[in-house]
């Protein structure tokens, strides 16, 4: 917990007391539910609580303003026992979990850039993945910016609610391209990770080829490729050895017309190498794949959890002060007209009073608002309420007077 928290678990308590329980979102089925809270400060986390209507939630919010609120993403029977083989499992939502953690290419001290590309992952999940080939219905989904560094996609089929934990892994497996032959999707019949890979072969030999003529952006695609690499050494499908740099490089510097020529005639041919070849196909189809967020140490997607917590749409996340909001599937598209900014619509402290804050990170970027901070530790800024609220949850600076 970042020191100071105080100040913010009072505007916590100021904006959980102004809701009228009336107008809570709740998920379906809410006695259904378990429920589990973060406290500020050092206190352990309250969990395996219930609750029969609005009422009772509201209550708990306006007596505890609690840092972070999550709900289950299954339905149990007993959702207040606090042994989960007590709580009779009865099924869950399908959940899609973006998190901007760790993007490739990104920095984490870019905060406007990396929710720009994880709304990008996230739409491209659901127009080419979810309802393309899943054949997923927009009826059942849910879609939701988690108040931090992601959005959520729920997915409340019926018919969906009781497959297992395997049956999920399958999906998230196809969607990050894990046991995709390249050679049998190129010289299959067109779908869509046909038209991934040719996209990412084309992305892949443009960035090896930066790399190998030190170009302005060499380092960045290096720190990208060699990310990709480290992904892909984690798959069960995979080796499991981590790739050099230097392997990279040295397969940067085979990347030539008359190589990628063949390459095209003939995608079985070892252009690279028998070993390099392989590397440069994961490449490729890292840099296809959408990111998809992991379930703490288990490295586990979301999705495969049937017994997941997640984020409660409307609450403050305790990590940055914006709230989890719900919006249009239609508006999680970037390039619609009326896309879904959550850095002007998740914010919810507005006060024109003004904060001075010491970073105490380096190159760090922020943006609410339509207002733009950038700086290095040690660096003074005048800002909003919002901006202050999010430096310093984020750990990034701290209030001064």
């Amino acid at each position: 917990m970042v020191e100071g928290w105080s100040r913010f678990a009072l505007r916590f308590s100021d904006y959980y007391k102004s809701l009228d329980h009336n107008s809570l979102w709740v998920p379906p089925r809410l006695r259904s539910r378990e429920w589990m809270f973060i406290p500020w400060g050092s206190k352990p986390p309250d969990r395996h609580r219930g609750f029969i209507d609005k009422k009772g939630l509201s209550d708990y919010l306006k007596q505890r303003a609690p840092h972070s609120c999550f709900h289950s993403t299954a339905y149990y029977r007993l959702p207040n026992e606090r042994k989960m083989i007590d709580k009779d499992w009865l099924g869950a939502d399908l959940i899609f979990d973006l998190d901007g953690d760790h993007l490739p290419g990104v920095s984490d001290n870019d905060f406007p850039t990396m929710i720009s590309k994880i709304q990008e992952q996230a739409w491209t999940l659901w127009s080419e993945f979810l309802e393309p080939e899943f054949g997923f219905k927009e009826k059942y989904v849910q879609t939701s910016f988690s108040g931090h560094r992601g959005f959520h996609i729920h997915v409340r089929d019926p018919s969906l609610l009781h497959i297992d934990s395997n049956a999920r892994r399958q999906l998230v497996n196809h969607i990050r391209g894990e046991g995709i032959s390249v050679q049998t999707t190129l010289s299959g019949p067109n779908s869509g990770w046909q038209d991934r890979i040719k996209h990412g072969m084309s992305s892949v030999t443009h960035k090896l080829r930066v790399i190998d003529e030190k170009g302005p952006d060499h380092k960045l695609y290096l720190d990208e490729l060699e990310l990709v690499l480290e992904k892909s050494a984690k798959s069960p499908t995979t080796s499991g050895k981590k790739v050099s740099r230097n392997k990279i490089k040295e397969i940067a510097e085979l990347v030539d017309d008359e190589r990628l020529g063949r390459l095209n005639r003939d995608n079985k041919l070892r252009v690279f190498g028998e070993k390099n070849t392989a590397i440069f196909w994961n490449m490729v189809k890292g840099d296809s794949s959408v990111v998809l967020g992991s379930a703490g140490e288990t490295d586990e997607a979301v999705t495969v959890d049937v017994k997941r917590v997640i984020r409660w749409i409307g609450s403050l996340h305790g990590k940055c002060g914006l709230r989890v909001t719900e919006m249009p599937l239609e508006r999680l598209n970037p390039e619609s007209s009326n896309s879904f900014n959550p850095l002007e619509e998740s914010i919810v402290f507005s006060s024109d009073k003004k904060f001075n804050i010491l970073l105490n990170k380096d190159d760090v970027t922020a943006e609410l608002a339509g207002i733009r901070v950038e700086g290095n530790s040690g660096d003074r800024l005048e800002v909003t309420e919002s901006l202050a609220t999010f430096l310093v949850l984020k750990g990034w600076g701290s209030i001064v007077n």
